[in-house]
């Protein structure tokens, strides 16, 4: 059986790396059991009725610069469940009042925030210093670094200077394409917060590509509330339904929740269920059948099919 002790265990151990994996055993005699894989665990099949899923830890975005965009970005990530951590030399400009919204503010000359900073291999670095010397010194050492993401504030002008002179000093023309410079969705921004709503809507362009299964902040809040009951988590779908596999929820004695299952009358139902499961081992599994015939004792009509965890924590 899942417990707190469980997922805050699985939580921490994202401080020593950027994956983990974990098995959930859903018939049988050990029903409900769950073990964290190591080593060669990972690579083999799954057994049958097992439901094994790889978790990353949360996305680390990596601002560079603490000027007007950085401010308006910083709560736009922190919205979005990035750990976010702003680099700038400038007293001034580095500080938690400037940017209370942050997680971590270094408040050091650029290159060596980035060369001490533990930021993973699924980073996203967004580049937007007060000037073209710095801009550059930042391209220079994240294209060094395994990344999911880096973008480049500035004019066409200035980007194509800056690709130029990546190309003589050696930088290969794959590293170079995979910037994304000027950075941001063509929208049209002007302001430093519709600047801000462009980049971040290229970051998630970029992330959705390739998603991965994460524990959500509001999800680990719900872990370590006293109050929590119930850990629902979505391990089967087909079809069209709110959000996908792996999708969680922490559901608390008085109704209130963490996180979400997609919302509307599934997540409703889920949510009634979860606040007065008492299924002797702690475990159980229903499913919701969103189809035309089945789907208006729900109120919904989407088409597909949900299978939905109870664990007790």
């Amino acid at each position: 059986m899942a417990d707190r002790e469980m997922y805050l265990q699985i939580a921490g151990l994202f401080a020593g790396r950027d994956e983990i994996t974990i098995e959930t055993t859903l018939s049988g005699g050990q029903a409900g059991e769950k073990r964290i894989l190591t080593g060669e665990e990972r690579m083999l099949p799954p057994g049958e009725h097992v439901y094994r899923e790889t978790l990353y830890g949360r996305s680390r975005a990596v601002v560079c610069g603490g000027g007007h965009v950085s401010q308006v970005l910083v709560q736009y990530l922190k919205m979005l469940d990035f750990y976010v951590t702003v680099i700038d030399g400038r007293e001034e400009f580095a500080n938690k009042e400037r940017f209370p919204h942050a997680d971590e503010i270094l408040c050091m000359d650029f290159d060596e925030g980035l060369e001490i900073g533990s930021f993973g291999e699924h980073a996203y670095y967004i580049i937007v210093t007060r000037g073209h010397k710095d801009d550059y010194r930042c391209l220079c050492s994240i294209l060094k670094k395994k990344r999911d993401y880096v973008g480049m504030i500035g004019s066409r002008g200035k980007v194509a200077l800056s690709f130029e002179k990546l190309r003589r000093d050696g930088f290969e023309e794959e590293e170079i394409r995979k910037i994304h410079a000027p950075i941001g969705l063509a929208i049209g921004a002007q302001t430093p917060a519709e600047i801000g709503v462009s980049i971040c809507a290229e970051m998630i362009q970029e992330k959705n590509k390739y998603p991965r299964k994460t524990l959500e902040e509001d999800v680990l809040k719900g872990i370590r509330d006293e109050n929590a009951v119930t850990m629902v988590t979505v391990v089967e779908k087909s079809g069209s339904s709110p959000r996908g596999e792996g999708t969680r929820m922490v559901v608390c004695r008085d109704g209130s929740i963490y996180g979400t299952i997609g919302g509307g009358p599934i997540e409703f139902a889920a949510v009634k269920e979860a606040r007065d499961f008492s299924d002797p081992g702690g475990f159980s599994i229903r499913e919701y059948d969103l189809s035309n015939s089945k789907a208006a004792t729900l109120g919904m009509v989407c088409g597909g099919r949900v299978k939905v965890l109870f664990e007790k924590l």
